[in-house]
């Protein structure tokens, strides 16, 4: 069977990182049409349910960010994500969930101190007011945030500096992804470094650890960037 024609965002992502072995001849035909449409529909739905949540709330009134997978994927390396991050301030968690929920979304409000959850056709979305280490919505993540098109709808979404800072500090062993989107917006990005090292100072120690992996992995990072994030953390 003939490839699917080229199509556009997360139908790209998915179709580069999934495990799926398209061409195993041990795999009924049959199964293997199965599998591509559940693929189908899943894109649909997480574009579909995309563009109700970013409206209702853009409609509302409320300020917000498009974070997490998609963001990264929008000015690094394309990769699968299955949920939808967004990262607003946390006077309006509360109320944002509210809109989604006259919108038809289920809700809930998962943890106080940083995140709460909506749903609609199987995808989720996370309400996000508190980023690990202290990170929030701010003037400044605002007034340096940049849009890009996704499957026809505009998206507001971290500069690439703050989502370098973000990655670098919430990566774990089981989010390992973090890190390496990071990686992927360090050699991609055109960064504005002064920008990122005075944002780095939430999380300066993680932050300089990446900088120190990705400049040993051949990413050009200035060694005045690292000097300066050394002895910030540093100097005695």
């Amino acid at each position: 069977m003939a490839s699917p024609p080229p199509t556009s965002g997360r139908a790209r992502l998915i179709r580069g990182h999934r495990p799926f072995p398209r061409d195993n001849a041990d795999i009924p035909k049959s199964d293997i049409l199965k599998v591509r449409r559940l693929e189908a529909d899943a894109e649909a739905a997480f574009a579909s349910v995309l563009r109700e949540a970013v409206e209702a709330v853009e409609q509302a009134g409320y300020r917000f960010l498009v974070l997490g997978g998609l963001a990264s994927s929008l000015v690094g390396r394309p990769r699968w994500t299955h949920d939808i991050d967004l990262l607003v301030r946390p006077d309006d968690a509360r109320d944002a969930l509210a809109v989604l929920r006259t919108a038809g979304f289920s809700t809930e409000e998962t943890d106080p101190v940083w995140i709460y959850k909506a749903f609609k056709r199987d995808v989720m979305v996370d309400i996000i007011f508190m980023v690990m280490g202290g990170i929030y919505l701010d003037d400044e993540m605002l007034s340096r945030s940049i849009e890009r098109d996704y499957e026809g709808l505009r998206l507001h979404i971290p500069s690439p500096e703050d989502q370098i800072v973000i990655k670098g500090i919430v990566h774990r062993e089981e989010t390992s992804r973090h890190w390496f989107d990071a990686l992927a917006i360090l050699g991609r990005a055109d960064l504005d470094w002064n920008y990122l090292l005075q944002r780095a100072r939430v999380g300066a120690r993680r932050v300089l650890a990446l900088l120190i992996y990705a400049q040993s992995s051949d990413i050009l990072v200035p060694s005045w960037v690292i000097g300066r994030l050394y002895e910030e953390v540093y100097r005695q």
